[in-house]
């Protein structure tokens, strides 16, 4: 049997993934005051695109409404439109910075389909290359995520900033 050694994997296992005392975080963190430290790359005016804290991929981006809800339907016509807009602007990011060949795009509807996370509505928008699902998670049961959510965040933020200005958050 062979053995992988990431060792470099344990800071990322043992990184804060959110401040304790915060409950919801999707709409706590817009609020922080700090893009970077709350992995928001992107604002608009009712939705903004924060990099997901356990990424499928690289770049795994959620466009998340400011507004709390749970259901499609609960979000009115502005933020449905809005909503849209910055999965398609994820999208164009994702591939000027990143070079994605392809994208996942989709939403976790219901708490069973939701996996235990917190009810919040948001669509995931997972940047795919020509022959990135290798072995490793179809025999190994192990992702493999090259580069940190940091280092992301730095490559995304400046992309959006350059195809699109960022918005300031919601009063």
């Amino acid at each position: 049997m062979k053995h992988l050694h990431p060792y470099w994997r344990m800071e990322y296992i043992e990184a804060p993934k959110y401040p304790a005392e915060m409950r919801r975080p999707f709409t706590e963190l817009p609020a922080l005051g700090d893009d970077r430290a709350a992995l928001i790359v992107h604002r608009s005016r009712q939705t903004y695109l924060i990099l997901n804290r356990f990424p499928y991929n690289p770049g795994h981006l959620l466009a998340v409404p400011y507004r709390e809800v749970v259901n499609l339907e609960d979000l009115d016509a502005n933020e449905r439109t809005d909503l849209f807009d910055q999965i398609i602007f994820a999208k164009r990011i994702l591939a000027a910075a990143l070079r994605a060949d392809g994208f996942n795009v989709g939403f976790n509807l219901g708490h069973a389909a939701a996996g235990g996370s917190i009810p919040h509505l948001h669509g995931h928008v997972v940047p795919r290359w020509n022959g990135d699902n290798n072995f490793m998670p179809v025999v190994g049961q192990t992702r493999i995520l090259p580069q940190s959510l940091e280092a992301t965040w730095e490559k995304l933020a400046a992309v959006a900033v350059n195809l699109g200005e960022r918005q300031p958050p919601p009063r």
